[in-house]
């Protein structure tokens, strides 16, 4: 079944736990039913971050919910579909859970791949391309051991509440203009990839983050792609050994 799959899919943004547990769920059981729908064909997934609006591992503890996701992507890793993670913002605090307990490979940085000839640069797209000084200088203070320590030997139940406020406050920042394409010249991953393409070649840019679903042409035959979201686009890309498209997943 899936080993003889050849198709690779993208998707990313799906923030579990916003705004509330019941729109979540609801969200949760919805990409449930797309991953069924996909499982078939899918030789490899690639989830580009923030999968959960946050997420902390303590030794011991997990958050507690997305039991069906979670069971989900277990059930693809031991059918033979290969799962590739890329930490996002939001759960950055990724660990080996993914790895220990789901068989999924975990990525923190841009990582290239390729597929069919094809060259692919994948991630999340967090703090890439020019601006974004200030969340840069935060990320570099959350990814630090230290700080990852001293949140750690908080109490549980206080460290989620703290991270539950801060989570919040960044979504109260950013969740409640609509996204707009802002011209490819202050698009940062736009630019970003175009930077890169004079150092080297790739085939497609693939990133999340944006909350917006983007296929951008980029010089030398290339293509800049953003995922969108899984809140308001339900949008996903698939490859299928010759080239990609964007697409959207409506129920009927």
């Amino acid at each position: 079944m899936g080993h003889a799959a050849t198709k690779i899919f993208f998707l990313s943004d799906f923030h579990l736990g916003a705004p509330n547990a019941e729109k979540s769920l609801a969200r949760e059981k919805k990409i449930i039913r797309f991953l069924d729908q996909i499982k078939n064909e899918a030789h490899t997934i690639f989830i580009l971050g923030d999968l959960f609006d946050f997420w902390f591992e303590y030794k011991k503890v997990v958050p507690k919910g997305y039991t069906r996701i979670l069971g989900k992507l277990a059930e693809l890793t031991d059918s033979g579909i290969r799962i590739h993670f890329f930490v996002g913002n939001h759960d950055m605090w990724m660990k080996d859970y993914f790895q220990k307990e789901l068989n999924i490979q975990v990525y923190y940085e841009p990582t290239p791949f390729e597929f069919a000839g094809k060259k692919f640069l994948i991630g999340h797209g967090d703090g890439l391309g020019p601006g974004d000084k200030g969340y840069k200088f935060i990320k570099k203070i959350f990814r630090n051991p230290v700080s990852q320590w001293l949140f750690g030997v908080l109490p549980p139940y206080i460290g989620m509440g703290l991270a539950d406020y801060f989570s919040r406050k960044s979504r109260a920042q950013t969740g409640s203009t609509d996204e707009v394409f802002l011209g490819e010249e202050k698009e940062w991953l736009i630019i970003y990839a175009k930077e890169i393409l004079q150092e080297e070649h790739y085939d497609f840019f693939i990133f999340g983050h944006r909350h917006l679903p983007i296929d951008q042409p980029l010089p030398n035959n290339s293509r800049y792609i953003n995922l969108g979201d899984w809140i308001k686009y339900f949008t996903y890309a698939v490859f299928d050994g010759n080239t990609i498209t964007l697409q959207s997943h409506n129920e009927l």
